[in-house]
């Protein structure tokens, strides 16, 4: 159907004869023992794309491809259109005198849309296109439905993420924005094997929900009659993994958080984790910068990427802040002097930052980073050092047990990373999450429960560990130069239609 409501009555009425059509050519076909939906196969040996690029060696040469129909000009008894295939477009050529009087029929009652085999020669017409000349042509299947007018395709970006399959058809560079999409992933996970890195799979159903601060999913298991949640995110199985003596294990999977939408935001999404043994934070942003720069150099071919119009250079080494610095620097308040609770209270009404009646100094430190410094965060930069408040899992600073060993990676104003120092210490742990307890039960359906299970891993001893999460949807969407997330998840979240 296209991409909007037919204005008229008229106009319905219209579609709707054209609809019924289709559906009498197919009744006549299937009258005639012709029917497309029973056919189980065809042999094709070629894509479009392989044609057009190896002409010289193909020319001449007996081709069998197969693809939807997208145009079609019959003049008499020849006749040109092009079909569609998973790489692109190619020109057919059909006459009667060579594919017979009866199929040379059923072709001129071809609808576009309709899916078509064609075994022929491979040719250049008087203009130079290169194109099949057919000798059999066949119908594959029978669209009973009408694709979006040529030149006005699938605009209406809410029927687009609806019906993703027209979006594929009509869209071409919809399809290159996943094609790409899939070459990221692989090229992640050829940077991170090549690193001697272990892809493993953990639960996506969960006792606990744990590793972010977010609001879950819950289902029930029926034979348990338990409670359970959808993950959330990966960090806590792959820490067990360490702890079992693994030293560097990855995990490219899906994570649920029941949470707002947005153009940046899905309730599910793409979500890499990794775990190295004997690192630290600063092992992670390297390890960070060079999967990024890899990973565009590989797919793209360069490492200065646009986005929105602007320029982004991830070639270069990436900024590093402190979250402190950082409010200084485009908040003008410096937490190093704030000392207390009431001060930061009162710094935070001076600027009309908003926070709550549990809120912690820490926890207005990182309200006014993100009221003040993110809209700054357009090249890439590592924000350090958050403090322990909203770092349930991260290892304390050395030098300043009031904030962690922790960074967040920020470009085009955006999160794209999230890595700690893994905190190691159960004891330190298990207070952790009984602070996050209390936030719970002060109505904060984000904070962590207590995984005891967990902190009887850590218990066993975990080695200094370095860990990271990158959203693969943010990454993808930054390489892609695509505004919201949902151009970048082939079936996005949606609430259904009346």
């Amino acid at each position: 159907m296209s991409e909007s409501q037919p204005s008229s009555r008229q106009e319905e009425q219209e579609i709707n004869q054209l609809l019924q059509i289709r559906r009498e050519k197919l009744a006549e076909l299937q009258q005639n023992q012709k029917d497309p939906f029973q056919l189980t196969k065809y042999d094709l040996t070629h894509h479009s794309k392989h044609i057009l690029e190896h002409f010289e060696e193909l020319e001449g040469q007996s081709v069998s491809v197969a693809g939807r129909l997208m145009t079609k000009r019959v003049m008499g008894k020849a006749s040109f259109c092009h079909i569609q295939d998973q790489d692109g477009q190619i020109q057919i050529y059909v006459r009667k005198n060579d594919v017979g009087e009866e199929p040379y029929t059923e072709f001129k009652h071809y609808d576009l849309g309709d899916i078509i085999g064609i075994k022929g020669e491979v040719f250049k017409t008087q203009k130079g296109e290169i194109s099949v000349k057919a000798k059999e042509i066949i119908l594959l299947s029978k669209s009973l439905q009408i694709l979006p007018e040529k030149y006005h395709g699938l605009k209406d970006t809410d029927l687009r993420y609806r019906q993703r399959y027209v979006d594929l058809i009509v869209n071409p560079e919809v399809k290159d924005t996943f094609i790409k999409r899939t070459q990221i992933i692989q090229a992640i996970r050829r940077f991170l094997d090549n690193q001697s890195f272990l892809e493993v799979e953990t639960p996506v159903l969960h006792t606990i929900p744990g590793g972010a601060a977010a609001r879950p999913f819950i289902t029930h298991h029926n034979t348990l009659d338990l409670d359970m949640y959808m993950r959330i995110a990966l960090e806590l199985h792959l820490k067990r993994l360490i702890v079992g003596g693994f030293e560097r294990v990855y995990e490219i999977g899906r994570v649920f958080r029941n949470e707002g939408m947005s153009v940046r935001h899905n309730p599910e999404f793409t979500l890499l984790e990794l775990y190295q043994a004997y690192t630290d934070y600063y092992g992670m942003m390297e390890l960070t910068e060079d999967l990024i720069r890899y990973t565009a150099q590989e797919v793209l071919g360069t490492t200065v990427v646009t986005y929105d119009g602007v320029e982004i250079d991830l070639g270069k080494p990436f900024e590093k802040l402190t979250m402190v610095d950082a409010v200084k620097k485009y908040a003008h308040v410096d937490f190093n002097n704030i000392h207390t609770l009431e001060d930061a209270r009162k710094v935070a009404d001076d600027h009309e930052v908003e926070y709550e009646a549990h809120h912690k100094k820490g926890d207005i430190l990182n309200l006014f980073f993100e009221a003040y410094a993110e809209e700054n965060l357009v090249q890439p930069t590592f924000i350090m050092d958050h403090p322990v408040e909203i770092s349930p899992l991260a290892k304390r600073k050395a030098d300043n047990l009031d904030y962690t060993e922790r960074f967040e990676l920020f470009i085009t104003r955006r999160e794209f990373a999230n890595s700690f120092s893994e905190l190691n210490d159960p004891i330190d742990q298990r207070k952790r999450f009984e602070h996050q307890e209390e936030l719970r039960a002060a109505g904060d359906e984000e904070a962590n429960m207590i995984d005891e299970d967990f902190i009887t891993a850590l218990e066993y001893g975990m080695p200094p560990t370095g860990g990271l999460g990158i959203g693969i949807d943010r990454l993808v969407m930054l390489l892609t130069d695509s505004y919201s997330i949902r151009d970048v998840l082939l079936f996005p979240t949606m609430k259904p239609r009346e």
